[in-house]
């Protein structure tokens, strides 16, 4: 068996690309190398995927540390003739207690194929050389993902020491199969003393079969054997594709499983599109990640908020509800879009959301090309409420896939129509614009702000700013936010000690001023009826009225079926009382709708909970009045803002 070693690369006389330059050909993105690794190299396995199969391909990431049966043949096999910790700092990585890696793998895809040599790669199938040799191949997949030789990069820059290893399976010209193995390293280019003189070389070095002139990788049984002394995940007997080990990657400050973890989140935010099912019933592309051996959990997109909306946005676009956007002058079609909003509970950012700047809300439009992988998601204007999100999907048009390619930097993560000239760059600008449009459609929304406004949700803004505006002090159906010239937005607990009206006899029925709807989108409502007096039966003294004293605004809850909405209050008036709930539901710039269209949803009311949580899931409830808190719980009509008004009366005594 030949015995690998390195070789590094001197400059020729014809002149080169330098190792520092192919490192910072990704420029400074916003994502952090662990979120462009998964994009880049599931984009790559997306578009080496098999033709005509019907199978998923097989998408994993292992974090691990090399066992204690392989360190010896990793230090000893790679370390043999390496470059000076100077020129390369792979003796560093290899030489600590603990070796980390960390491999990418791709199965059901073609492998890296083609010629082993640059020069001698002259057809179409030269994968291996794009991959290995070549710095910015075009791509040469119809509809792929991108450029091929900038996003290779990642690798490098995500190993603290510039190295990988590169283990594929592929199918020969005569239509064998052949595994090949090589190791690759790219760092900093330097000047190197040698017995004729000082030399000039790259910072690209290879490792494998060095007898020829250049770095071969070792092939078909060598390969194998060397993959088993590695303790390298082997290929079947049929199987192809490719697993690239990066040593000693640099985990963003996360310990290995947290790592782990939000790598699988980083999955689902950037590569969703691949994972729901497609016609035939099966995802695309399946995905999964270990760490030290153990599994860890993948985000279903379809179980989750809220990439679950972004789904149901796709599933918008391809379907009969999606929009198809147009450029006028000139006229193109630019693709579909579609668009879904839902009352949704605040969110609870992740380290992968915020990535992307979805935090608290969604207002963003996915956009992605025909390959239907996130190119990036798009803000809009924030909706009227902060309980009303909307997430769209916008896919090119395949004739528009090259256009939107050339607005792509290295990364792939955004659309700049200012690197695009005439017409392509109309084309860009326009498509932002037709996807506005049509957002503000679905929010009702009109007119213009001025350069500078600031662009506040009017729902927080109402919420913000009810305290500055006195209600109307009266008897009917309207909402009470507090007695003329008040700026109380709901009465305190010593209300209800004040103005004692006339007693009744026996019976004290529901509060003469009304008790301000609970909203969630308008959640500074008034909290409360306007204190009563009641007399039983032999009474002398007055008693006050019963009401209901909200307990802060609705919030929102999740059970193991639905989204609730959840009102707390107390009555505070002692006595038995029973009490019922009125809901209403209202639709942006539709005012307050208590009888739905017909066959639309309706918000409905799930029960009531005690303190001690006991559910009761009666229409009305007695209760004895106290400092008790209790919950209304209501199941919201999707799509539409509800109002909760809880109503309370006396019981009657004999």
């Amino acid at each position: 068996m030949t015995e690998p070693r390195w070789l590094s690369q001197p400059f020729p006389p014809e002149g080169a690309s330098a190792a520092e330059g192919i490192r910072n050909q990704l420029g400074r993105p916003e994502l952090d190398l662990l979120t462009i690794l998964v994009r880049e190299s599931a984009q790559n396995s997306w578009d080496a995927r098999l033709v005509g199969s019907s199978e998923p391909v097989d998408y994993r990431i292992d974090l691990r540390a090399v066992g204690p049966a392989h360190v010896r043949e990793w230090r000893e096999l790679l370390l043999g003739g390496a470059p000076t910790s100077t020129h390369l700092p792979l003796r560093d990585s290899l030489m600590r207690g603990l070796i980390r890696v960390m491999s990418i793998s791709d199965r059901g895809t073609k492998g890296l194929g083609g010629p082993t040599r640059a020069d001698d790669a002259i057809g179409d199938d030269r994968d291996f050389v794009s991959f290995i040799r070549n710095i910015g191949e075009p791509r040469n997949t119809a509809l792929g993902g991108g450029t091929y030789g900038f996003g290779k990069g990642i690798f490098y820059l995500l190993s603290k020491c510039g190295t990988i290893l590169v283990h594929t399976r592929c199918r020969t010209d005569e239509d064998a199969y052949e595994t090949r193995l090589i190791g690759c390293a790219m760092w900093k280019s330097y000047v190197a003393s040698e017995p004729t003189g000082k030399r000039r070389y790259t910072g690209r070095h290879w490792w494998g079969d060095a007898s020829q002139d250049v770095v071969e990788p070792m092939v078909g049984a060598e390969a194998d054997a060397m993959a088993r002394r590695l303790g390298l995940r082997p290929f079947g007997t049929k199987e192809t594709g490719t697993t690239i080990v990066v040593i000693d990657p640099n985990l963003e400050d996360y310990e290995p499983v947290a790592a782990a973890d939000y790598l699988a989140e980083t999955m689902a935010w950037h590569l969703w599109p691949k994972m729901i099912a497609t016609d035939d019933g099966r995802p695309a592309m399946r995905f999964s990640i270990a760490c030290d051996g153990e599994d860890r959990p993948v985000p279903d997109p379809r179980e989750t908020r809220p990439l679950d909306m972004f789904v149901a946005a796709y599933e918008a676009m391809r379907g009969s509800n999606g929009t198809d956007l147009e450029c006028r002058r000139p006229k193109k079609h630019l693709g579909r879009l579609g668009l879904v909003t839902r009352i949704m509970p605040p969110l609870e950012p992740s380290s992968a959301s915020r990535l992307v700047d979805i935090e608290d809300l969604v207002h963003h439009v996915c956009l992605m090309r025909p390959a239907e992988l996130v190119v990036t998601y798009h803000p809009g204007p924030k909706p009227p409420s902060v309980h009303q999100g909307y997430a769209g999907v916008f896919r090119a048009d395949p004739g528009m896939d090259d256009v939107y390619a050339r607005a792509e930097p290295p990364t792939h993560d955004a659309w700049n129509h200012q690197s695009l000239d005439h017409p392509d760059s109309t084309f860009v600008n326009m498509t932002f614009r037709r996807i506005r449009e049509q957002i503000d459609g679905l929010l009702s929304l009109g007119g213009t702000t001025r350069s500078g406004a600031a662009k506040v949700a009017l729902g927080a803004a109402s919420s913000l700013f009810s305290g500055l505006v006195g209600g109307a002090w009266g008897v009917g159906g309207a909402t009470d936010y507090g007695r003329p010239g008040s700026t109380v937005t709901r009465p305190s607990e010593t209300d209800e000690d004040e103005h004692p009206e006339p007693a009744d006899q026996g019976y004290a029925p529901a509060a003469t001023e009304p008790t301000s709807p609970r909203s969630s989108q308008e959640l500074s409502s008034g909290g409360g009826a306007a204190p009563g007096t009641a007399n039983g039966p032999g009474s002398s003294a007055p008693r006050r009225r019963p009401r209901v004293q909200y307990l802060g605004d609705p919030y929102y809850d999740d059970d193991a079926e639905s989204t609730l909405l959840v009102q707390e209050f107390k009555l505070p008036v002692p006595g038995r009382q029973r009490v019922r709930v009125e809901l209403a539901v209202v639709l942006p710039g539709d005012g307050r709708e208590s009888d739905p269209p017909l066959g639309a949803q309706r918000p409905e009311l799930v029960g009531w909970q005690n303190a001690a949580g006991d559910f009761h899931a009666d229409a009305s409830i007695e209760i004895d009045g106290s400092d008790a808190v209790w919950r209304a719980v209501v199941r919201p009509a999707p799509d539409t803002m509800t109002e909760i008004d809880v109503k309370v009366e006396a019981v009657k005594t004999r």
